[in-house]
């Protein structure tokens, strides 16, 4: 497949192609006049512009998707699952084509990009089972002649509004599911690296999804309070910060919508004495760095209990000093950071860590990078001694900033843990099974590894975190996914004469 997200005519102010919206099965063009930049953050510069929907464009592309819904809802079970498989199956051949998107607008490296689909394409194939997880239930004879049965049907219209810093994967959290249970979907991705959407739209659209099922409407705060107030939108499923988070959900939850909202992390990792600091150690830099740190999942907290954080700390800054930051299309560990205004935000941190009285054992500013000097970089960085009152360690950095805490014993970093305003994710790194399964049921997290540095659930569990990490009752994919996007008749029946349908000795094909 040869594909562009963008529309053929450039825009007359830059010369630059425009990310166009996808409505209809096809581009379409931005009417409102209205663009943003999109960067490559390994060259710092503009490689092309993003439509930015206004009010009528976010009714446009709303009506298409309802236009579509019936069609798309009365589609046979065996069709639709047929349509998801035909989707697996072009995604895996050309994934590709997604990573070498995904570098050049998010910056990340490509090994990462492929990472992300890959999971991302877990999702896909839980949705390839969906007539198994969304059948009813039946009572026969609940009363004389009276028959009880359940049936599961779907939403109508419902809204996703994905983050920047996994513009595929995110995404198939929520719509691989959504669309397969019959609903039709409204995808408002992140203006910062709009393309991947584009292209998973038009991968969907060759598999032979209906004009109108899938849309992606580009857009700032104008869509995204246009998508949350629209009464034709149903539901709404939300990653990102969690001040917008819980702005998403109270806004939506106003408007009488089901909302999804998960929101930010500051996710620890308690070290026990008796763990294996090469193991830590390594998955300490994998967990923080990754990404350039911009994981809601990502280990920004390490909580050592005495006495082993000196020598840990040394081992971890060992590794550190054999990464390699540059152009995430070269043979890199870590890439840029996803816009200049990122990258100077978490780099501030820095600064606020000395002037707290942290010691920042490797500093990420001024690193050398194999890559364009205007790209955006911070290299990994690390900070021991925060202060449990310094924003370095209360705030999500999100970004390259590793941080390490002190405790004297397990009891007390299970207390640090807890009393924190996040809950998505922690790990805990030890031999000693009896503390493992102490720290699993002790520990207020929805998402825990033990020895296993970012717990992301495989799809066919259910991914969302506890406190300000995730607002509403629904968590991502899995079993709740399914339930997030599907309602529930129950129906109550009595025939009083047989019917008859005449005699047909084939198989239904569809």
């Amino acid at each position: 497949m040869t594909f562009t997200a963008t529309s053929a005519t450039p825009e007359s102010d830059t010369g630059l192609p425009t990310v166009s919206h996808w409505i209809d099965g096809a581009l379409r063009a931005g009417t409102s006049g209205r663009t943003a930049p999109v960067y490559d953050p390994a060259l710092g510069v503009v490689t092309k512009n993003v439509a930015l929907a206004d009010q009528a464009e976010v009714d446009a592309a709303v009506a298409s998707a309802k236009a579509a819904f019936p069609g798309w809802r009365d589609t046979s079970i065996t069709r639709r699952q047929q349509i998801m498989f035909r989707f697996r199956e072009l995604l895996n051949e050309r994934k590709g084509e997604l990573a070498d998107i995904l570098t050049s607008e998010h910056g990340k490296v490509l090994s990462d990009a492929l990472g992300e689909i890959t999971r991302g394409l877990e999702v896909v194939e839980l949705a390839t089972g969906f007539p198994h997880l969304i059948k009813g239930e039946y009572s026969q004879q609940v009363s004389t002649g009276v028959d009880v049965y359940s049936t599961k049907q779907p939403l109508g219209v419902v809204g996703v509004i994905s983050p920047f810093n996994f513009p595929a994967m995110v995404p198939m959290w929520f719509f691989p599911i959504a669309i397969a249970v019959g609903n039709t979907v409204v995808l408002k991705p992140s203006e910062k690296d709009p393309s991947a959407a584009n292209w998973l739209a038009a991968l969907f659209a060759e598999a032979g999804l209906p004009d109108g099922v899938f849309t992606v409407l580009h857009g700032d705060k104008v869509a995204v309070d246009g998508l949350l107030n629209h009464p034709d939108i149903k539901s709404i499923s939300f990653v990102g910060s969690t001040p917008i988070a819980r702005y998403i959900y109270e806004t939506a939850s106003r408007a009488g919508k089901r909302v999804q909202a998960l929101g930010g992390a500051k996710n620890h990792m308690l070290v026990l004495p008796d763990a294996d600091l090469d193991l830590v150690a390594d998955s300490a830099v994998n967990a923080g760095f990754g990404s350039a740190g911009e994981r809601c999942m990502a280990i920004s907290v390490v909580v050592a209990v005495e006495p082993v954080a000196d020598e840990l700390i040394g081992k971890i800054r060992s590794r550190m000093t054999a990464l390699t930051v540059g152009d995430g299309r070269r043979s890199c560990d870590m890439g840029p950071l996803v816009t200049r205004q990122h990258r100077d935000k978490v780099a501030s941190y820095i600064d606020i860590a000395l002037e707290d009285g942290a010691d920042v054992v490797v500093d990420g500013r001024g690193v050398d990078v194999d890559g364009a000097a205007d790209g955006f970089w911070l290299g990994p960085t690390l900070i021991d001694r925060v202060p449990l009152d310094s924003r370095v360690y209360t705030e999500e950095i999100f970004g390259p900033v590793l941080s390490v805490v002190r405790v004297a014993s397990y009891e007390d970093g299970v207390e640090l843990i807890n009393a924190g305003a996040f809950g998505n994710g922690t790990a805990i790194f030890t031999n000693d099974g009896g503390a493992a399964r102490r720290f699993q049921n002790e520990i207020e997290v929805g998402m825990i590894g033990i020895n296993v540095p970012i717990p992301v659930p495989v799809a066919y569990y259910s991914f969302g975190g506890f406190k300000n990490s995730i607002f509403g009752d629904s968590k991502a994919y899995g079993l709740q996914g399914f339930h997030f996007f599907t309602t529930e008749k129950a129906v109550t029946s009595r025939w009083l004469d047989p019917s008859h349908g005449g005699i047909n000795l084939g198989f239904p094909q569809n």
